[in-house]
């Protein structure tokens, strides 16, 4: 008896002994980014884990002997491993998961300050990967204007009929509500934000998201309708040097170098840049549907890593752009008595950057960035001239803190504005400062429900009339529902505003001709409250991949600035945009299919009449079918649509359909694709005359549709490391 009790005794010890604990770091294939909530199951013993924050995944109880393991998440490829028991090495196995073909994968956003995984945020956010970058260069490599303008709920709208000029709107408001940032930084304000769009190319970028809603408390006044951060490259293991030739059919050509390396305490990314593009009217038009173009572009960084715990990287940007429009016959250098109008923009973009970061331990960190800019602009027409010199900055130090239940921002920070306007228009000139303090929290209060809040007080000078201490205070609130592993939904909302100035799309459209001056203690600060609210349904089956998101939202400007007679004035009224957002996307093998829909309502509520506000298609939807080889062959369709729309002369635009195409062969040094935008030569100029009054001195309407027709470019990549 005593044998048989020693016997059970060690089979006891040694069935105890068995029991293994197994260790995973899940992290995305290319950036080695761990992936939370990863998951590893072992189906035969009906045991699973899910990942922490580090992409850390334990199970325990493993007995000994061969197991076979499944790493999945969603939008990557799952990964299956056998692995004997008990482990010979007690270091954590790292696991490395592919994503689909597709940008379904998740994505760490930079713009809340947290660089958290988009789906851990509350706030919701949009990002276009770096997949989608690529995809853009080729497409439009000197400009961000059709990365911008085929995104569901935003509309590119051109302000120069001749010039190609342009500004973005975000849920039907004007750009004068919108921000527009590099790194987190304000490079595109006021004055200098006027030719943005045109001066940005994608190649220099990683990734870009969006914010739709108010998000002033992010980064201050100005962001009523929402703000679009451009995050750009950063130096990895492997060396990079990549250029990009392109010519188009509208007598247009790029040249784009992009290099970037890292070693063990330095590293780099240079971008530079030459466009140019001949004057080009289709058809005969009298006018240039794009403007004679020169611009440089350099973009030198550098970054340095000083041990574990410091870190940052200082840049510069600098470009200069020579761009003439008008008259065809005077573009090409053939004016007469009768053809004599013009439109020229000389403008001289520089600006420094400095980033850097000091990790106090494995939880908290400070951060500190500063850019100063230079933005000179010269706009020039017959008998006319303005010219303005910007000199801005922007200065930042915030505190981060997590853990596994809180994230927390405490910070700071100061934007200077200073516009010279010499001659005499120099009653435009004018000097704006901000300082804001601002502090946000993030609270995962179950594994269902995270609650964001965010406080944001700032006080400028001059201060307006309605806010005579020009202190402003900003409360924004963001929950996250995870109602289950594929299903979530975001609502939330906050107070915006947005102090007077002259700049908005019809100062652009007038070219600061006759504009009266802007006395922003005579005037009241544009205020607004935003609500907005999504659900989003995500998963992954067998090979297929897909994503639906359905965005609702609504914002209310009080008094909004307008211009009328050559004076700004606040409108006795409210402002108000509402509306819907539609996404689809599906991925299965190499075919990816996105449907997208808008549907925009914005009307002015003034001395008790509302009206329809001008220039915003109610309806608008984007299509995109694309067969894709990674690192082989892509083949892409697109299509978009816009409905009609009223003109600020009370006449409607009428809606129209645009078509694009997009091949591109990929080697393992080089590429070349062709593209095909506007298939169908869809033009405003097609259905009727774009200006009234006579060639000599023309005055133009809005422009709402397409005015270059249809453009082939095509050209070259070539990736020698």
């Amino acid at each position: 008896m005593k044998k048989i009790l020693t016997i059970l005794a060690v089979l006891a010890c040694n069935a105890v002994y068995a029991q293994n604990i197994f260790k995973a770091i899940i992290r995305d294939d290319d950036t080695k980014r761990p992936l939370s909530n990863a998951t590893a199951i072992i189906t035969s013993l009906n045991k699973g884990a899910t990942a922490d924050t580090s992409g850390t995944i334990t199970i325990n109880n493993i007995p000994n002997g061969k197991i076979e393991i499944t790493f999945s998440f969603v939008g990557y490829i799952s990964q299956d491993k056998t692995i004997s028991f008990p482990l010979k090495n007690s270091e954590p196995l790292e696991i490395d998961l592919e994503p689909l073909a597709g940008e379904l994968a998740e994505v760490a956003i930079q713009t809340t300050r947290t660089n958290q995984n988009m789906s851990d945020i509350p706030t919701r956010m949009e990002a276009l990967p770096q997949e989608e970058m690529d995809e853009k260069g080729t497409m439009r490599p000197g400009d961000i204007k059709m990365l911008l303008g085929e995104t569901t709920g935003i509309q590119v709208q051109q302000t120069s009929a001749v010039s190609n000029d342009a500004n973005f709107r975000i849920e039907g408001l004007d750009s004068r509500y919108t921000q527009l940032l590099q790194d987190g930084m304000p490079l595109y304000q006021g004055f200098s934000g006027g030719l943005s769009l045109l001066q940005v190319s994608p190649l220099d970028l990683k990734q870009v998201e969006f914010i739709k809603g108010s998000a002033s408390t992010l980064y201050g006044g100005g962001a009523i309708a929402g703000l679009v951060n451009l995050i750009s490259k950063t130096p990895l293991d492997k060396p990079e040097l990549t250029f990009l030739l392109d010519g188009n059919s509208a007598k247009g050509a790029d040249a784009d170098v992009f290099y970037s390396q890292k070693w063990a305490h330095i590293g780099t990314t240079i971008f530079s840049s030459y466009n140019y593009n001949g004057a080009y009217a289709p058809d005969g038009t009298p006018f240039t549907a794009i403007p004679k173009t020169d611009r440089f572009t350099l973009n030198p960084k550098v970054f340095f890593y000083l041990g574990d715990k410091d870190s940052g990287w200082v840049g510069l940007n600098g470009t200069y752009e020579n761009r003439l429009g008008g008259d065809i016959q005077v573009v090409d250098g053939h004016p007469d008595d009768l053809h004599q109008y013009f439109e020229q923009n000389k403008t001289y973009r520089f600006s420094t950057q400095l980033s850097f970061t000091h990790k106090i331990d494995t939880s908290s960190e400070l951060n500190f960035k500063n850019t100063v800019g230079y933005f000179n602009r010269s706009l020039t027409e017959p008998g006319y001239n303005f010219n303005g010199k910007q000199t801005s900055s922007y200065s930042e130090v915030n505190y981060v803190y997590h853990n596994k239940i809180f994230n927390w921002v405490v910070g700071s920070d100061l934007q200077t504005d200073n516009l010279n306007v010499p001659g005499s228009m120099s009653y435009l000139s004018y000097n704006i400062n901000t300082i804001g303090v601002f502090v946000q929290n993030t609270y995962k209060a179950t594994k269902w429900f995270s609650l964001e809040t965010g406080l944001r007080v700032d006080y400028n000078t001059p201060a307006p009339i309605n806010k005579t201490n020009g202190v402003f205070v900003l409360p924004r609130v963001n929950g996250l529902f995870k109602i289950s592993e594929h299903l979530t939904s975001r609502i939330g909302g906050g107070l915006g505003y947005k102090m007077p100035t002259i700049f908005n799309d019809q100062t652009e459209e007038q070219g600061y001709k006759d504009i009266e001056p802007v006395d922003v203690s005579k005037l009241k600060a544009e205020q607004s409250y935003g609500l907005n609210g999504d659900v989003n349904y995500r998963n992954s089956i067998g090979d297929a991949v897909i994503n639906i998101n359905q965005l609702f939202f609504a914002t209310k400007v009080n008094q909004p600035l307008l211009l009328e007679n050559d004076i700004y004035a606040n409108a006795p009224g409210d402002l108000t945009t509402s509306g819907a957002e539609t996404n689809l996307k599906f991925f299965v093998d190499n075919l990816g299919i996105y449907l997208g829909y808008t549907y925009t309502d914005t009307k002015q509520h003034f001395n008790n009449i509302t009206t329809t506000q001008p220039l915003t298609p109610k309806n608008r939807i984007s299509a995109d079918v694309t067969y894709e080889v990674e690192n082989s062959f892509r083949a892409g369709v697109e299509g978009f649509y816009n409905s009609e729309q009223l003109l600020s002369d009370g006449t409607t635009g009428r809606g129209f359909w645009t078509f694009g195409l997009l091949v591109q062969k990929m080697w393992t040094h080089f590429d070349v694709f062709i593209n095909v935008e506007n298939l169908t030569d869809q033009r405003q100029t097609r259905w009727g005359s774009i200006y009234t009054g006579t060639i000599t001195n023309p005055v133009f309407d809005d422009i709402y549709a397409p005015l270059d027709g249809i453009v082939v470019n095509a050209g070259l990549r070539i990736k020698v490391k």
